[in-house]
C-alpha cells in the first residue's frame, strides 16, 4: 500500500483530500492528513478507512520526522516559508514532494541533491502558478511546433465571487488569503517588458496602472501588475520576446478604490499603532486623515477622494469605516493588520456564496509573414464553501500530479514545476473532465 503525507488540512486541502480517497482504492493509498486541529481532518475526510487523522505539530521536525519517513510521497500545504525544512526532509528520507507554491532560491538549490536523493520535488503545481504555466505552454509549444514565433505572451488571473453572489460594490469577496490581498504588492516595483521596452511600476502606482480585459458571458475586468513578469521568459522558453506580462484580475473600479486605501497608508504593515485594540474604524481611518476641529470624518474623506467620489465613497461606506464601535480588539496592530479586520467582516463569503476562478491567456506569434492571436480563457465556479473553485484549481493539480508520481507516470527528478508535456498534457486532460477547461479563440491580424 502506497502512503500520501498531506502536511495540512486548510482550505485547498480539501479538494486534495477528497480526490485522493476517491481513487484510493484504485492506487492502493492510505492518505494521512497532519494538522493541529483534528476535527478539521475528520470533516474533511469523513473517517475513509483508508484516511489517518494526526494532531501533531508539522512544523517541528521531530514530530513530523516518522511520518515522513512512513510516506511514499509527500505534500506540503503549509505557508510557502515551511517548505525548505521540509524539501531538506525529503531529501534526507529519499522521499518524493509536492507544494502548490512558487519555487524559492533555497529550494531552487536544491535540485542536484534532489537528484542525487533520486527524489522529485514538484513546485508551483497549483493554480497561479500551476494551472497558468501548463495551459501557457501547451499553446506556445504548439506555436513553436507549427514554426511560429512567439511576439507577446500576456497572462492574468484572479480570485473572484461568483456573478450571482456579488453584491457589493466593490464586487469583491475573499476567497484566498485575506492578508496576501491586503498585502498584494508589496515588496518593491512590478516589472514587465512592452515592445522591448521594460516597465517598472511602484507599490503606489500600481493600481492605477491597468489593463483592460473583456472574457464573453462574464463581463469586464480589469488587470494589475504582478511582482516579476520578466523571469518567466526563460522559463517558458520566450528568452527575446518583445512583451511578457503577467498580472492580477479584478472587477472594474475596485483597484481605483484600492489606489485609495494605499495612498491613505491604510495598507503599511511596517509599525504597530498605539492603543490599536480600542480603535473602532472610523478612529482608525480618522487616524490618516488631516486634523479638523468640527470636519466630519465622511467629509475630510470626500475632500481626499476628490471631485466625483460617489463611487469610491459608497465603497468606504460599505466596509463600515464611519462607524464608531466594535472596537477591532488587536493589540499591537500594523494599520494593514487593522484594514483586514474591517475587511474580513464586509467581505468575506456569506453562507451560500460561491467563488469564481478566472483565467486569461493572450498569444501573438508570427507564422508565414502573419501575424496571430490566440485568446484562451478558463472560468470556474465553486461548489460550495468548502470546494470552493479556489480549493479546486489548487488542489485537483496538485492531486493528479500526486497520482502520476506515484503510478511512475512521471518520473522526472530534482527540483520541477510543470512545463514538460509529460506532466502538464495528462494533467490538462484529466482537469477538463472534472470541469476545468479552456476556451480558445485564433484571429489573424
Amino acid at each position: 500500500m502506497k502512503n500520501i503525507l498531506l502536511l495540512g488540512a486548510g482550505l485547498s486541502s480539501s479538494s486534495i483530500i477528497r480526490y485522493l480517497l476517491e481513487h484510493s482504492s484504485e492506487m492502493d493509498l492510505e492518505l494521512v492528513v497532519v494538522d493541529q486541529n483534528k476535527e478539521l481532518i475528520l470533516t474533511k475526510t469523513k473517517n475513509h478507512p483508508r484516511s489517518k487523522a494526526i494532531t501533531i505539530n508539522a512544523l517541528d521536525a521531530n514530530e513530523r520526522k516518522p511520518f515522513i519517513v512512513a510516506a511514499d510521497l509527500v505534500i506540503s500545504m503549509l505557508p510557502a516559508r515551511f517548505h525548505s525544512e521540509i524539501a531538506k526532509d525529503c531529501i534526507a528520507n529519499k522521499k518524493n514532494l509536492i507544494t502548490p507554491s512558487y519555487i524559492s532560491e533555497e529550494i531552487k538549490a536544491m535540485d542536484e541533491e534532489a537528484k542525487e536523493a533520486g527524489i522529485i520535488i514538484m513546485n508551483e503545481i497549483g493554480v497561479d502558478p500551476g494551472i497558468d504555466h501548463m495551459s501557457a505552454m501547451a499553446i506556445i509549444h504548439a506555436i513553436k511546433d507549427k514554426g511560429g514565433k512567439m511576439h507577446s505572451f500576456k497572462s492574468f488571473c484572479g480570485g473572484l465571487v461568483a456573478p450571482e453572489f456579488d453584491n457589493n460594490p466593490w464586487h469583491y469577496k475573499f476567497t484566498w488569503n485575506p492578508r496576501n490581498v491586503v498585502l498584494a504588492g508589496q515588496g518593491g516595483a512590478s516589472c514587465f517588458i512592452e515592445e522591448n521596452q521594460y516597465k517598472y511600476i511602484p507599490y503606489p502606482r500600481l493600481f492605477k496602472r491597468l489593463d483592460p480585459v473583456s472574457i464573453e458571458g462574464f463581463g469586464d475586468f480589469e488587470a494589475y501588475a504582478n511582482r516579476d513578469s520578466l523571469k518567466y521568459r526563460s522559463i517558458y522558453g520566450l528568452d527575446g520576446i518583445p512583451t511578457i506580462y503577467r498580472g492580477t484580475l479584478r472587477r472594474p473600479s475596485y483597484s481605483d478604490a484600492w489606489s485609495k486605501i494605499i495612498d491613505l497608508g491604510l495598507t503599511d504593515d511596517n509599525y504597530s499603532m498605539d492603543q490599536s485594540e480600542k480603535l473602532t474604524p472610523r478612529q482608525f481611518l480618522n487616524a490618516f486623515l488631516p486634523y479638523h476641529p468640527t470636519r466630519l470624518v465622511e467629509d475630510k474623506l470626500k475632500d481626499f477622494l476628490g471631485e466625483d467620489n460617489s463611487n469610491m465613497y459608497a465603497k468606504f461606506e460599505f466596509l463600515d469605516f464611519f462607524v464608531d464601535e466594535n472596537p477591532m480588539g488587536i493589540v499591537n496592530a500594523t494599520p494593514a493588520q487593522l484594514l483586514q479586520e474591517i475587511l474580513v467582516r464586509k467581505m468575506s463569503l456569506s453562507p451560500g456564496d460561491k467563488d469564481m476562478l478566472v483565467m486569461y491567456h493572450e498569444f501573438v506569434y508570427e507564422l508565414n509573414s502573419e501575424k496571430h492571436r490566440i485568446t484562451s480563457h478558463m472560468v470556474n465556479i465553486g461548489e460550495d464553501q468548502v470546494y470552493t473553485s479556489m480549493s479546486n484549481t489548487v488542489g485537483l493539480p496538485v492531486a493528479i500530479c500526486a497520482k502520476m508520481i506515484l503510478s511512475g507516470e512521471i518520473s522526472l527528478k530534482g527540483v520541477q514545476m510543470p512545463i514538460k508535456p509529460e506532466i502538464y498534457v495528462p494533467i490538462l486532460k484529466e482537469l477538463a473532465s472534472l470541469g476545468i477547461s479552456f476556451s480558445e479563440k485564433e484571429e489573424t491580424l
